[in-house]
């Protein structure tokens, strides 16, 4: 039995090393290039990132965030990615312990915080992510208590098809594309992932905290900056704080009501 501090920094410790990982797919997914090949190398001069130049967070402080051959910048998202991969590695490990539910979240929660970074960078939601994931949800479901194979086939089919009518009824009013088919393909995936009777909740999370992001753009709108707010990341962070906190902030929300 591995004691429990120990076990808390070790998924400290896998969390930095995949959030590593992430930022070759953030970086390399929408290019289309292959995540193996060429190794890790600067974007600006092309020169390999040596192994002790590639160490999560502490490379990036140690070369201030410079490359060490053509101190060309390198982007904060790595060291950001990074930091907030451990942070979830290690909040699920606090959550569910070593447990397969804490490897499996821990997964399906990375390959959200992959689609948002390319979300808010490029404004595409990767099929190559969300589509092997909506299948993956649906083969793992099993391994969550109180969900069975038809809750997460029907949250997939629910989260597409009633995102896509709240796309719809906002075009028709509006005249506007609300969204698109990668936001339909992500909430399907995490449908999958956590079946039906979430979705109500993370669409309001989602909604809520999309809605104080818009807010922001339109204090920055004033000064005449233009930036358009991909819907994907704010799916992403309401899946996440229903995970977290979801049933406790349900339990909250009844005792006011009861």
């Amino acid at each position: 039995m591995i004691p429990q501090q120990l076990a808390g920094i070790i998924s400290i410790l896998l969390g930095l090393c995949l959030g590593s990982f992430l930022n070759v797919c953030i970086y390399r997914l929408p290019l289309k290039k292959s995540l193996i090949k060429p190794p890790s190398h600067c974007p600006a001069c092309g020169s390999p990132v040596r192994f002790y130049d590639n160490i999560p967070v502490i490379s990036y402080l140690i070369l201030g965030g410079r490359c060490r051959r053509c101190s060309q910048r390198i982007s904060l998202q790595y060291p950001l990615v990074e930091i907030l991969a451990a942070c979830l590695s290690f909040f699920l490990f606090i959550r569910y312990g070593l447990s397969y539910q804490y490897l499996l979240f821990l997964v399906f929660f990375l390959a959200l915080v992959t689609v948002s970074f390319i979300d808010l960078e490029h404004q595409i939601i990767p099929d190559g992510i969300v589509l092997p994931g909506m299948v993956l949800g649906l083969g793992v479901s099993h391994f969550f208590p109180q969900m069975s194979f038809l809750d997460s086939l029907l949250g997939a089919v629910a989260g597409a098809g009633g995102l896509y009518l709240v796309a719809y009824m906002y075009e028709v009013l509006t005249g506007k594309e609300g969204m698109g088919f990668g936001d339909l393909n992500l909430l399907a995936m995490i449908g999958a992932w956590v079946g039906w009777k979430a979705l109500p909740m993370i669409v309001f999370f989602s909604s809520f905290t999309g809605a104080i992001a818009g807010s922001a753009y339109l204090l920055l709108a004033r000064k005449g900056l233009r930036v358009r707010i991909p819907f994907g990341p704010f799916l992403s962070l309401g899946t996440m704080i229903y995970v977290f906190f979801g049933r406790e902030l349900m339990r909250f929300y009844l005792s006011l009501l009861y």
